[in-house]
């Protein structure tokens, strides 16, 4: 049976809803003022197990049929829940072995959420149940739309590391490697006498009084992806059996590093994403954007749905500050530029009790009479005149390799200095983003050929396929960039002999000996920055016509590069490695293969990005006659471009055409910080594309 549409014919607009935290009363006002907002879509039922099965196989529907009748008949579509990321207390107290184990052994208690083990048999067997009951009662409702499978997997627990999820590994391995000889090879075990006679030897990488085996840390980190992908597709099974034409979600939650989303993203049947920026955080939006290019990039190209972001100020970090006026509706219009088409919130009604009270959400405290209020209104309304858009594709510019394997790889211990593989990644796609260009990322082991410009940024750990693919690329005709920090293992980490790099050595034209970190460290944990800078991390001075006449700074890291065949564009001039080349270029046809031994600033990442975007011959128009002071976003998507103000001055339009939500001749517009317009009908923005739609979306998914 084929699926039905997963979206509407206006982009989607909503949020979670709790009605079972509520008196039934307040249910009416929730579906007045949900009209009044445009709400036409809400995640019903994320955490109400413990009251749809207040004790183990009996249910409780009525006031779940209640609710879903009073949205269906006020116009509201439903994606439901399945219920799972809450084991009730019933469960927990029935089933104590399911709790979840630290790396230190600590089982911990309920009393929050997700207080279950992955490989848990009686959590996977309830959470199938409970699916099932819900998908028999309500796959005909004709309220609901979509399966919303469990919430934010891996968001709290994403490793487990008790007996069962030891067995479990256990078995993940004997399917990998069938012989324990294959994996003591794989592994190499005969270092510090690891060398296992069996698997049933084998534990998950607990807390041991050295470092742990680099190759079963990597092992663990797959398999525990892998085995919450096991729980989703178990209950996704379920759901396509009794309701075979709904589509199935989960949400994601943007660049998260626990999880591999590629490995994810062939089973959803719409990408969904949860992201919440930090508006104290002067990059929030550059950070996000690359957030929206992976969702758009996991589905292949795709729409997909923004399922949860604030309203105004989160709970979960220190200091909690709110959206300023207008963010929310920037960060909206972020998303559907880069290929959303829903956009909902975290939640309907901000609660009164529990944990996340809060935690901003459309309806805030206060009411009606409020900014928030007015904010989501004004959003609603214009989204509903978008029709359009729905459907419409967003166009890509350059690719991105970004690979999960070499992110957990470069963040272990025991390496030449600690990485934050997303300080390495993020400031490409900022600069890349701030020149004009939509970016689609990759993992890299596909037909790159088409794009203009491939950006390769530490990718740590580098198989065959990707090398292949980045190879092809350059003698393709594209313009390749690859970063330090590259090729310097294979996909089992053991270190690639004869000088790094690996299969790239010919496509770059160089080798590397020897690393030369510089020490210190400057990305704020848990932040997405764009670039480091330069007064707070150890520098190295480099010196090349590529960054202008005077020498700028490398940061953090310097490496030993050895000539074969490329130009040497820079070099550094100080310390143990100067005179040695910092950045070199290898012509290819009418393709080219750059390599940077350093990490760059913010300013100095543009400045060769700009190099890069020339030599592609992908030329973009600006957009602008006046103005200045910060990240002013452009995106075309179909035939409209996106211009999004998420600087502190306005900006002035020298762009013919029409602004959709004004109604506005485009030139001469000024958009004010936190300001949007949506451009059409407009000329090409880019000459000199090879590529006339996202060229991710027709290649095919990595394996």
């Amino acid at each position: 049976m084929t699926l039905r549409p997963a979206f509407a014919d206006t982009p989607w607009f909503g949020g979670d809803y709790n009605p079972e935290q509520w008196p039934e009363e307040v249910w009416e006002e929730d579906v007045e003022l949900m009209r009044s907002a445009g709400v036409n879509l809400v995640t019903v039922g994320v955490f109400a197990w413990s009251l749809l099965e207040p004790e183990e196989g009996r249910y409780e529907f009525g006031w779940l049929d209640r609710a879903l009748d009073l949205l269906h008949a006020n116009g509201v579509r439903v994606d439901l829940a399945t219920a799972t990321a809450a084991p009730p207390p019933w469960f927990s107290e029935s089933y104590p072995e399911s709790l979840p184990v630290t790396v230190d052994g600590v089982r911990l208690s309920p009393g929050s959420r997700q207080a279950y083990c992955p490989s848990s048999p009686a959590y996977r067997s309830a959470a199938r149940r409970l699916a099932r009951a819900l998908a028999e009662r309500y796959g005909s409702h004709p309220a609901v739309v979509m399966w919303h499978v469990n919430n934010e997997y891996g968001c709290h627990v994403s490793r487990c590391y008790c007996d069962e999820s030891a067995a479990s590994f256990r078995r993940w391995l004997k399917a990998k490697y069938e012989t324990i000889g294959s994996l003591n090879a794989a592994w190499g075990t005969a270092f510090w006498s690891q060398s296992y006679g069996s698997f049933e030897q084998i534990l998950p990488p607990r807390a041991t009084p050295a470092f742990p085996n680099p190759t079963q840390s990597l092992d663990f980190d797959r398999f525990s992806s892998d085995e919450l992908l096991a729980c989703f597709l178990e209950e996704k099974a379920v759901l396509r059996d009794v309701t075979p034409d709904i589509p199935v979600t989960t949400n994601f939650m943007g660049t998260f590093r626990n999880v591999d989303y590629w490995t994810w993203a062939p089973h959803v049947d719409v990408i969904s994403d949860d992201l919440y920026p930090d508006p104290a955080d002067p990059d929030a939006a550059r950070g996000a954007a690359l957030a929206r290019d992976l969702m758009r990039s996991l589905g292949r190209g795709k729409p997909w749905l923004l399922m949860e972001q604030s309203t105004a100020a989160v709970n979960m970090r220190p200091v909690n500050v709110p959206k300023a006026p207008g963010q929310l509706r920037a960060l909206s219009y972020q998303a559907i530029a880069r290929g959303a088409d829903g956009i909902c919130f975290f939640q309907w009604r901000q609660s009164a009790a529990g944990a996340e009270k809060f935690h901003s959400a459309m309806l805030p405290h206060a009411g009606t009479e409020t900014r928030i209020w007015r904010e989501v209104v004004r959003l609603g309304s214009e989204l509903g005149e978008l029709g359009d858009l729905v459907g419409a594709s967003t166009q890509a510019h350059a690719a991105l390799v970004f690979d999960w394997d070499s992110r957990w790889a470069i963040e272990q211990t025991g390496l030449p200095a600690t990485s934050n593989y997303l300080a390495l990644v993020a400031p490409w796609h900022a600069a890349l983003t701030e020149a004009g260009l939509t970016v689609d990322l990759t993992r890299g082991d596909e037909d790159l050929t088409a794009y203009p410009i491939v950006i390769v940024p530490s990718l740590f750990v580098l198989t065959d396929a990707q090398a292949k693919a980045i190879d092809a690329a350059a003698r393709a005709g594209s313009v390749v960039l690859v970063t330090s920090q590259t090729g310097v293992v294979d996909e089992n980490l053991h270190a690639r002999l004869g000088g790094y790099l690996g299969g790239l050595q010919q496509t770059l034209g160089v080798w590397i000996e020897e690393f030369w970190p510089l020490g210190g460290a400057w990305a704020r944990p848990g932040a997405i920055p764009v670039a480091p800078e330069s007064t707070v991390a150890p520098t190295v001075r480099v010196r090349g016509s590529v960054f202008g006449p005077e020498a700028i700074d490398g940061v953090e890291w310097s490496e030993s590069v050895h000539v074969r065949d490329a130009t040497v564009r820079a070099v550094f001039e100080e310390g143990h490695l100067s005179g040695w080349p910092a950045l070199t270029r290898k012509a290819h046809g009418a393709g080219a293969a750059w390599y940077l031994a350093t990490r760059l600033g913010r300013r100095d990442t543009a400045a060769l990005v700009a190099q890069l975007i020339a030599e592609s011959g992908v030329h973009v128009r600006t957009p602008f006659i006046d103005g200045e002071g910060g990240f002013v976003e452009t995106v075309q998507r179909g035939d409209t471009l996106f211009v999004i103000n998420h600087g502190t001055t306005a900006v002035t339009l020298g762009e013919e055409g029409t602004d959709l939500l004004s109604n506005a001749d485009s030139l001469g517009l000024v958009i004010e910080p936190q300001g949007v317009a949506l451009i059409a009908p407009m000329e090409a923005c880019l000459a000199g594309f090879r590529a006339t739609d996202s060229v991710i979306a027709s290649a095919p998914m990595p394996k």
